[in-house]
């Protein structure tokens, strides 16, 4: 596969369904389900929790997915091992790489679906902004990934197996036996793939969970940031369940216009949402909850916006991240100029928050925040279409 290759073309999209009697895929088990399920194939009790850790270091600190390679285990265990399961990831079907080195990766997923996964490389930090759903249940209306139906929710397996993924193209399995190196190509993680995390929350969690265990790919949950558009109901349950930083989809400064750009916004509003974060740092002990906001020519830009969002953050320790708006074919909207956007930031850091404008990243390849949507969901939709949905026209 050339590292230019095209989108792939459409592809049928079958409901998901797995073959019937097919092998069990490990990915994406906790410690205790993989002992459960060992045990319940054969593996004596006594043992199971020995050898959930010797799986465990093979799958994810060592990248092994043939049971054979399993040396500390015995042979016949190891045939019963294939017998029985397999360690599966979603597969990769193009990847793309931007000018600036961004890699945009579409991989497929049980049932032909298809989602994408965007690596990030920056000075001293790789970032890998990751799906957790299959489409989005959101219509953001200046979300291109908004702009398509949910299918359904990824599984903890599907979710983990892209950061699985990653590390297989960046060739950054450590080696048994090798001296350890420190120095991590992937050593961030974002949910800010496509879809809302926070709706698929037991299966973020589990991969999450995997993706932190010290006896694997061992991320610190600092190192991993969930971003919502704010399902208030959940944001306790991350603090409590997962623990990682967290970042809010924010983007708007009234009701009236957060309804129209987030409509989540409709069920839990601004107040609502900021009560459920002034309790978040206080759960987790965390440094600061991000604020997202992207920024749009003539609809969040004001200086009036500006002063308005520091009153709201009041008492939340807090950063604003300003995002360009990154435009796509058919947007409703257009990316606030730059010298707006700088004026905005100084409002904001002059009243003692971090401001940083965001350097939009993969825009050739469409691998910018917002821009994320699958080939075989990219909708031929005209721009009246995409404004009516967007209730921005009569």
């Amino acid at each position: 596969m050339t590292a230019n290759a095209p989108i792939t073309q459409d592809v049928l999209t079958l409901p998901r369904k797995l073959p019937e009697g097919g092998k069990i895929n490990l990915v994406g088990l906790t410690r205790d389900q993989l002992r459960d399920t060992l045990i319940a194939h054969g593996t004596p009790e006594k043992q199971a929790k020995m050898r959930v850790g010797q799986i465990w270091q093979w799958i994810y600190q060592w990248g092994k997915r043939d049971f054979a390679e399993m040396t500390n285990l015995a042979k016949a265990y190891r045939a019963d091992l294939d017998e029985h399961f397999e360690i599966a990831i979603p597969e990769v079907v193009s990847k793309q790489v931007s000018t600036d080195g961004t890699r945009k990766y579409l991989v497929r997923i049980a049932g032909g679906h298809e989602v994408e996964v965007v690596y990030i490389p920056e000075e001293g930090r790789g970032t890998l902004c990751i799906s957790s759903q299959v489409g989005c249940t959101l219509t953001c209306s200046f979300c291109h990934t908004g702009t398509q139906k949910l299918v359904r929710n990824l599984t903890a397996a599907e979710i983990v197996g892209q950061i699985m993924m990653a590390r297989d193209d960046l060739d950054e399995w450590p080696v048994p036996g090798a001296p350890k190196d420190e120095t991590r190509l992937l050593s961030n993680i974002v949910l800010m793939g496509m879809g809302e995390p926070l709706y698929n929350f037991e299966n973020v969690r589990d991969a999450m969970k995997i993706a932190m265990d010290p006896e694997g790919i061992s991320l610190s949950r600092r190192r991993i940031t969930l971003s919502t558009s704010g399902v208030v109901p959940e944001i306790a349950r991350t603090a409590e369940e997962i623990g990682c930083l967290l970042a809010v989809s924010f983007h708007a400064t009234t009701d009236e216009v957060r309804d129209k750009l987030v409509p989540i916004n409709k069920r839990w509003n601004i107040e609502a949402l900021l009560e459920a974060l002034r309790a978040y740092p206080r759960l987790t002990n965390s440094e600061r909850i991000t604020f997202e906001y992207v920024m749009l020519n003539g609809v969040n830009d004001s200086d009036e916006d500006a002063h308005r969002l520091v009153e709201l953050i009041e008492g939340i320790p807090a950063k604003v991240n300003l995002i360009p708006f990154n435009e796509w074919p058919g947007s409703p909207y257009t990316r606030s100029s730059n010298n707006r956007i700088h004026a905005f930031a100084n409002i904001i850091y002059q009243a003692g928050y971090a401001s940083p404008i965001r350097t939009p990243r993969g825009e050739d390849i469409l691998a910018a925040c917002g821009q994320l949507k699958s080939a075989t969901e990219r909708a031929r939709k005209s721009r009246k279409q995409i404004e009516a949905e967007a209730g921005l026209n009569p």
